[in-house]
């Protein structure tokens, strides 16, 4: 299966995802997959591929896939909901980078046969998780400010919608991208490299941004459960 077709298919099964926890959990859905979203992404976002002949990272789809979620509770439930999100989902990062290297001081015994993969894939968590939370704290509240503020300027009616999703999230991925991006790559990659990175990543999660607007319309629509 190629690059391109397992991005198609993972917008679709991320972004529906989101709205088939929204159905059957309510708010608890939508916090368990910004949680998810954030921890897996940390990890996926280490993995570079070629997506439509330009190189970028595995993450960007996933990651990306959060930002509906505050968008929807941003509209759903308001402000403090969406800001709870980030929290529980900044939190879990918190013990995240805790935990794995606390799992790489243990010495393994000579049974063991996965410690060098753990290493190389925990070893780049610090950065990548620091990276992340910084990115991640600064543009999830970005992101909900200006949901609110776009929604104060243009009202509550569903003409308007498009706008305060897309516009926010536009904004707030793009702060993301370059804080993100420079702090977890900077040096680690070729010049051409790197820069190719930082501009195809904001790219793919533009294409992210602009694909999950039919989704926060369905969202809205949506009479959900657990709460």
């Amino acid at each position: 299966m190629s690059n391109e077709l397992i991005f198609v298919s993972t917008v679709l099964i991320y972004l529906g995802s989101v709205l088939v926890l929204y159905k059957l959990f309510g708010k608890n859905g939508l916090y368990a997959f910004a949680i998810f979203g954030t921890l897996l992404g940390n990890i996926a976002v280490c993995k570079c591929v070629d997506l439509f002949g330009l190189s970028t990272t595995a993450g960007n789809v996933l990651y990306a896939s959060t930002f509906l979620v505050t968008d929807i509770l941003s509209e759903k439930y308001g402000k403090k909901d969406a800001r709870r999100a980030v929290l529980y989902s900044f939190s879990t990062m918190l013990l995240w980078l805790l935990g794995t290297q606390l799992i790489l001081l243990f010495t393994p015994n000579s049974n063991d046969y996965i410690n060098d993969s753990l290493k190389t894939v925990f070893g780049l968590v610090p950065r990548i998780t620091i990276a992340s939370l910084c990115g991640f704290i600064c543009s999830q509240n970005i992101d909900v400010f200006l949901y609110h503020f776009i929604w104060k300027k243009t009202g509550d009616g569903k003409t308007g919608l498009w706008l305060r999703n897309n516009g926010s999230t536009l904004i707030s991925q793009a702060v993301d991208t370059v804080l993100f991006t420079f702090m977890a790559f900077c040096g680690t990659y070729p010049g051409d490299v790197f820069f190719s990175i930082l501009i195809t990543t904001y790219l793919f999660k533009v294409i992210v941004a602009v694909a999950d607007t039919p989704f926060i319309y369905i969202a809205r629509k949506i009479t959900p459960g657990g709460n």
